[in-house]
């Protein structure tokens, strides 16, 4: 099996019995390593002393004076973020329990970056040994935004960041951008559609995330992500579930529904009261399943045996950013009920 998402912070960690992420030394040392703490040249020699110091020991209590010797205000306020984030994840001991602890206490002291950090280290690791890149595509979309395509009813998701680099550069990073700063021509850069033909170079090109998913309704990629859901849903909770490709929900015993970002729980909700929802906005509704429970019994006893019904949307900029939380915290579990 190929190695991917050397990015992710998966080989900093140690999978337990239970094949959940336990924080490591090194793993606190990878988040030190990030953009909004490592050290630029601008930095002060205190900022630059304490993350050496955090290198060495990345457990180490810090003191209150010790902050307020960094030099720079915006340094200073990361670093109270990154301590406020390793108490959290040493008190949840795994990366698992971290993210699910988070989202069910509330969320506002940790900055989305690091929520987005730890869903990267986990769908990495429950992809570990999967051969099909269509998932593998699929699993950047629960931590990565996505702009979306419905051109022609062809849905194509394509990686929000890429795009923009392509953009401001030609694809062709910090030298590409100066040249567009110069107003030098830049060649075009195309995103390929994944497909068979060149699903297996991806691995040359996975730190770039420089494939569109082709997430019409039928086809590979839009099949791999409702895979990759249930497999999300059996990593966190143990429970097998079915997704199934709808095109529209035809039920009038509905009983249960989830949006997997904000404007698919605002139609979704619309819907299910009955509420107007003109065409624009249904067909911003990209995808819809029927989540099935494989086990009625593991069901809150109202719903045991009902589908529930899961929707995706993009806004109306095009943008998609999952919130692949919502599948774990809006179940309608038995142990719930």
């Amino acid at each position: 099996m190929q190695n991917f998402w050397i990015n992710s912070g998966f080989n900093t960690l140690i999978k337990n019995d239970h094949g959940w992420l336990r924080v490591t030394p090194d793993y606190l040392r990878f988040i030190l390593q990030r953009p909004e703490l490592i050290p630029i040249a601008e930095s002060g020699p205190h900022e630059c002393a304490l993350h050496q110091a955090l290198l060495d020991q990345p457990s180490r209590a810090i003191r209150a004076e010790e902050l307020g010797l960094i030099e720079d205000a915006d340094a200073r306020e990361n670093y109270i973020h990154f301590l406020k984030l390793r108490k959290s994840l040493l008190d949840a001991v795994t990366v698992e329990r971290f993210y699910l602890e988070a989202f069910r206490k509330g969320v506002m002291d940790i900055p989305p970056v690091f929520l987005d950090m730890a869903a990267h280290a986990i769908t990495r690791s429950l992809l570990d040994g999967i051969a099909d890149i269509y998932e593998i595509r699929a699993g950047e979309m629960l931590f990565r935004q996505q702009r979306v395509s419905t051109d022609g009813g062809q849905v194509l998701a394509a990686d929000a960041e890429t795009i923009q680099l392509f953009s401001d550069t030609g694809g062709f990073g910090r030298v590409g951008r100066l040249l567009a700063q110069q107003g030098t021509p830049l060649a075009s850069v195309n995103m390929d559609v994944l497909s068979h033909e060149n699903s297996q170079l991806y691995w040359l090109r996975e730190d770039r995330y420089a494939y569109l998913l082709d997430l019409t309704r039928g086809r590979a990629g839009e099949q791999a992500l409702a895979r990759l859901l249930s497999r999300w849903v059996k990593h966190f909770l143990g429970l097998e579930v079915v997704l199934e490709s709808l095109e529209k929900v035809e039920d009038e015993a509905w009983r249960w529904h989830t949006g997997l970002d904000v404007e698919s729980t605002a139609i979704l909700n619309d819907l299910y009261e009955g509420r107007e929802v003109d065409a624009e906005r249904q067909q911003r509704l990209i995808l819809l399943y029927r989540l099935i429970f494989v086990d009625a019994r593991e069901m809150r006893q109202d719903v045991a045996g009902k589908p529930i019904y899961v929707g995706i949307a993009i806004s109306q900029d095009n943008v998609l950013k999952l919130k692949p939380q919502n599948l774990l915290l809006n179940l309608p579990l038995a142990q719930n009920g």
